[in-house]
Formats: C-alpha cells, sequence, structure tokens
C-alpha cells in the first residue's frame, strides 16, 4: 500500500536526482545520475526511490521518505539495502526524510548494532535527515527540487510567511512552468503534514501559477478530502474517549479503514445517541 506522501516525494526526487545527490554527498555527482526502478517484487515491496550514480565506481542511493512511525522501520531499510545490493550488484547508501516531529522513531539513529548469541556482532548504518530540525535555509538555497522542504524544516509560523515567499521568488525565476507547478503543488501537499489547511491556502492559494494548474486543483480537492476526513476521525476518537473512554484496538482500528466522509460523518452524530463503543462501531 502506498504512503500518503510517497508519490510527492517521488515527484520531488525525479525532477532533479542529481539535486539530491548533491545535497546528501556535499558535492557534485562524480558522473551521470538516474533514478532506476525501485520495485524490489521478491518481497512485494517498493522503496521510495533509487538514483544510480554512474561514476567511475558507480553506487546507487536510496532515498525513504517518512511522516509516521513504524517499529520495523530500520528491518525495512535493511531489507531494501540488502536486496538491491543483490539486485544491481553496487554498493548502496540508505538516507532516510523523517519528515515531521511523530515520525521520530527513537530506535532510528543511523545505526542498527545486531549482537547475536553465536558469531561476531555486526552494524547497518545508514543517514538520518530529521527535515524540522534543520534550518529552512539549507533547502532555500539548495536545489530546486528541495525547495518544498523548507516550510516544514526548523521554523515557527511567524517567519513561515518570509520563507514561502523566498522559495516562491526562486522558483518563479528559475523554474520552467511545469516544474514551478510540481514544486509548488509538492509544498502545498507537505505543508499539510505541519500547519492546518487553512494557513496553507492562505499562503500559497493565490499564487498564480497554482491557480492555473490543474495539477493543482485536482491536488487541491485530493487534499482537502483527506484533512477533512482525518478531521472527522479525530473529532469521533476525541468526543468518543470523553463518552466511553479509550476505544478497544478493533475499534481504532475500523475507524482508520473508513476514508468515507459521509460514513464518518453519520457516526459523529451517532455519538450523541450510542452509549459505548459497540454500540457506535457494532464489530462486523
Amino acid at each position: 500500500m502506498q504512503k500518503p506522501y510517497d508519490a510527492t516525494s517521488k515527484d520531488l526526487v525525479e525532477s532533479d536526482p542529481a539535486g539530491w545527490v548533491m545535497y546528501i554527498s556535499k558535492a557534485p555527482p562524480a558522473g551521470p545520475v538516474r533514478v532506476i526502478d525501485a520495485d524490489l517484487a521478491t518481497v512485494s515491496a517498493e522503496a521510495d526511490k533509487v538514483i544510480r550514480i554512474d561514476a567511475p565506481e558507480p553506487w546507487l542511493l536510496h532515498l525513504e521518505f517518512q511522516a509516521n512511525t513504524d517499529d520495523w522501520f530500520v528491518p525495512r531499510m535493511l531489507r531494501y539495502n540488502t536486496l538491491l545490493y543483490c539486485k544491481h550488484e553496487l554498493v548502496v547508501s540508505s538516507v532516510v526524510f523523517l519528515l515531521r516531529q511523530t515520525a521520530n522513531m527513537v530506535n532510528v539513529t543511523g545505526s542498527w548494532v545486531m549482537r547475536p548469541p553465536v558469531g561476531p556482532e555486526w552494524e547497518y548504518k545508514y543517514q538520518v535527515v530529521r527535515v524540522w530540525e534543520r534550518p529552512p535555509d539549507e533547502f532555500l538555497t539548495g536545489p530546486l527540487a528541495l525547495l518544498p522542504l523548507a516550510p516544514i524544516a526548523a521554523t515557527d509560523r511567524a517567519g513561515l510567511p518570509g520563507i514561502v515567499d523566498r522559495m516562491i521568488d526562486r522558483i518563479r525565476s528559475e523554474a520552467d512552468r511545469p516544474l514551478a507547478d510540481k514544486l509548488l503543488t509538492c509544498t502545498f501537499l507537505l505543508m499539510g503534514l505541519k500547519y492546518d489547511s487553512v494557513l496553507v491556502r492562505q499562503l500559497l492559494g493565490g499564487v498564480l501559477q497554482m491557480e492555473e494548474s490543474t495539477t493543482y486543483q485536482f491536488m487541491l480537492a485530493q487534499v482537502e478530502a483527506r484533512w477533512r476526513t482525518a478531521e472527522a476521525r479525530t473529532l469521533i476518537l476525541r468526543q468518543g474517549c470523553k463518552r466511553f473512554g479509550p476505544p478497544p484496538a478493533s475499534v481504532s482500528s475500523a475507524l482508520a479503514l473508513i476514508t468515507d466522509l459521509p460514513r464518518l460523518e453519520e457516526l459523529s452524530d451517532r455519538l450523541l445517541d450510542a452509549s459505548n463503543w459497540d454500540e457506535l462501531l457494532p464489530s462486523p
């Protein structure tokens, strides 16, 4: 199942793979770069994005973007790294971008040490970029493809308008129309990780490129629907906890699977009459 912000991050990597290599390695690529197939069908899994750097000694850069917690995230990174090495027979550097603080898993340290009862211990290393800890200038002055990360970097609401203005100025002066639309649409989506929809629309909704972009209009409708669904689900859980206490795991799982907004609104109305979680959301 595709994670919520996979498409956004993949669009950004595909728009300028060399820029991402430069950001990670702090130097221009030593050879041509290209995004390669990341499908690891042998385990029904797919890494977010993989870039091949055709330097004198070719290597792969595996980028993983994470917006939520995952208890098996580090083993999954190791699995991707190993399978990519076996598939392409090239050294793989793995980098994870944690997009928001709620994805700040304590076990994602950049190192995973295994100490088996028999044999030597071994270590898997990878790089971690906690976007909310990085200074916005790091993205504002870097490759264009990383600009959408600036508003969700280490900034507050007071400084956000200035960051957005600087970002838009660069996009207008340096990007062609298709790239500008893509960067602004990705910015809109990523800002939804940190800010409410009203603020995001105030800052970005009036930008000419976005107003005229059919892609933006489609994505706006999609994001607004997702936000409204998430808000309805949160409201049900908050009000239900006050009335019935914490929900059982079965109820939480069932709510998470409901993506139909009218259905969630109906459940919200039924909260007034239900006497417990089972009555509100009976087990199938």
